[in-house]
């Protein structure tokens, strides 16, 4: 068993000629598919069928030797067919001599071996059909037209596309002329440009001085074409390769873009044209308004002046607002004090004190100016920023209306509203009790006796809602557009003490913020400041 499987595997793994053989007959068993091929036999059944046996006549002293030796070697020639090769045999059981044979034999190419020298020209046929093959599909399935022509102009061969670019059968430009694909054209001898190329061949493409080549279809046509032209020699005649492309749409497409510079060039020469006409036009005008120019200047170096002493009237007046809001005060000081010295008795104390408390309550309003031109500057440059903290609303609520309870006239008293809000949120409380002293501060200066100030407060989705709703004079609307602004002062107030600075510093604090300031007013009605502000709520451990 060992010795068959060790068989099978010579004879599938061997490229020589390798079978196995009757020891008594000498005829062949089994052979590969090499000793097949070698033998000029298309299949291992044919060889195996002939009547004669190609095994040489020395095969009975070569069983001999491999039976005593184990392995018997020779030159030997096989029969008719003239094959000369190194013969190896092997015997697969030597004590059996019934048992097959394995035979080896190795051509030997010095000694000449026709049926080898014949595969080997088999093979070279076949590769030599495949590459021509290769060639043919190259040239059948190419993109471009190709035309083999000969010296004459005869065309030889030509594939499926330039039958097609010409308007012609299939095979039937073959035996045709090349001047038939070439329109005649004035001054341009096709034969005689033909003639020179024969005479100094070269790889090359053709181009016209006068235009785009052309080629002619076989019902008279033309198209535009692009030409460039090769050559091989065979057999030492010289052959023409022409190859053609159809540029019809690349000339349609030159053509298109010609015609759109064209119109875009003329579009461009008319809107030159009319911006010219334009500019024209423009001096003109200008030349006409400026008589009318120079007669409105008059009137715009009076509108300057009266602007000029407008700002002057602003700033005069904001220096009287701001020496009257520092007298004020200030008489009030100088006056307590002189009264005072005039009540030295004890029995006196209480006068002593009330002229005492008017000269806090001065020197405080002093402060407060003081503090809103500090704040102000502050805010301008940039020195002031909200820094978050942890702080009861409830509580800073409570201490800013201490702080104001003041100002409060006879009568008035302020109310307040405080809806769903924590416990605590996280808001810079510094910036905040600034906001709510200026805003219940005006509410309550700009309110009458026995009025009422409201402060409602509401939490929701993240944002602080601040009202401060009074009953006082209320703002007109054309001076509500520039409450916010420095140094302002509604028309309604002016008869009372301010700096106008209030607003403004309520304003950008609250864009520090991040929050929003509301105000509706109504003469006679009453003013609502409304503050959005967003706030941050941590859980306390």
């Amino acid at each position: 068993m060992f010795s068959h499987a060790l068989a099978d595997l010579l004879l599938s793994q061997t490229p020589d000629f390798a079978g196995l053989a009757d020891p008594v007959t000498g005829r062949l068993l089994r052979v590969n598919q090499a000793g097949v091929q070698l033998l000029g036999y298309t299949s291992e059944a044919e060889l195996l069928e002939r009547p004669v046996s190609p095994l040489p006549p020395e095969w009975p002293a070569l069983l001999a030797e491999a039976r005593s030796t184990g392995s018997a070697e020779s030159v030997v020639q096989l029969g008719a067919s003239g094959v000369r090769a190194r013969l190896t045999l092997l015997p697969l059981a030597p004590a059996d001599p019934a048992a097959p044979l394995l035979l080896r034999l190795q051509p030997l190419p010095s000694g000449g071996c026709p049926m080898a020298e014949g595969l080997r020209l088999q093979r070279a046929e076949q590769a030599l059909a495949n590459s021509h093959g290769q060639f043919e599909a190259v040239v059948s399935h190419a993109t471009i037209g190709i035309i083999v022509c000969n010296r004459a102009g005869d065309i030889v061969s030509a594939n499926h596309l330039a039958h097609q670019q010409f308007g012609y059968p299939p095979e039937g430009l073959v035996r045709a002329n090349i001047d038939a694909l070439v329109p005649p054209a004035p001054g341009r001898n096709h034969q005689q440009l033909r003639e020179s190329f024969n005479a100094d061949p070269q790889v090359r493409a053709l181009n016209s001085h006068r235009g785009d080549l052309e080629g002619q279809r076989a019902d008279g046509s033309v198209f535009p074409v692009e030409v460039s032209l090769s050559y091989f020699y065979q057999e030492n005649e010289l052959y023409v390769v022409s190859y053609v492309i159809d540029i019809t749409d690349k000339r349609q497409a030159r053509e298109a873009l010609v015609a759109e510079r064209l119109r875009v060039e003329r579009l461009r020469v008319e809107r030159l044209n009319a911006d010219l006409e334009q500019k024209v036009a423009d001096r003109t005008h200008a030349l006409l308004s400026t008589l009318e120019q120079l007669e409105q200047r008059k009137d715009e170096l009076a509108k300057a002046l009266q602007a000029e002493q407008e700002l002057g009237e602003l700033k005069s007046r904001f220096v009287s607002m701001a020496s009257h809001e520092f007298r004020t005060p200030l008489t009030a000081v100088l006056t307590s004090a002189s009264l005072i010295e005039q009540y030295p008795a004890t029995e006196q104390q209480p006068k002593r004190l009330r002229h005492i408390e008017r000269i806090r309550q001065s020197v405080n309003h002093l402060n407060d100016i003081l503090e809103e031109f500090l704040s102000v500057g502050r805010i301008e440059e940039g020195k002031v920023a909200a820094r978050a903290a942890r702080l009861e609303l409830a509580e800073l609520v409570q201490d800013t209306m201490l702080d104001v309870q003041g100002l409060c006239k006879p009568g008035q008293r302020i109310e307040t509203d405080l809806q769903a809000c924590p416990s605590a949120i996280w808001l810079d409380a510094s910036l905040l009790r600034k906001i709510l002293v200026n805003l219940l501060s005006n509410a309550l200066k700009y309110s009458g006796d026995d009025s009422v100030v409201r402060l409602h407060a509401a939490c929701a989705g993240g944002w602080l809602t601040l009202r401060v709703e009074d009953e006082g004079l209320g703002i007109s609307e054309e001076d509500q557009q520039h409450l916010f602004e420095r140094f302002f002062r509604a028309r309604s107030v002016s008869n009372l003490p301010g700096t106008g600075l209030g607003l403004y510093i309520v304003g950008r604090y609250a864009e520090l913020l991040g929050g929003t300031v509301d105000l509706q007013s109504q003469l006679g009605q009453g003013t609502t400041v409304t503050l959005t502000i967003p706030y941050e709520s941590h859980s306390t451990d």
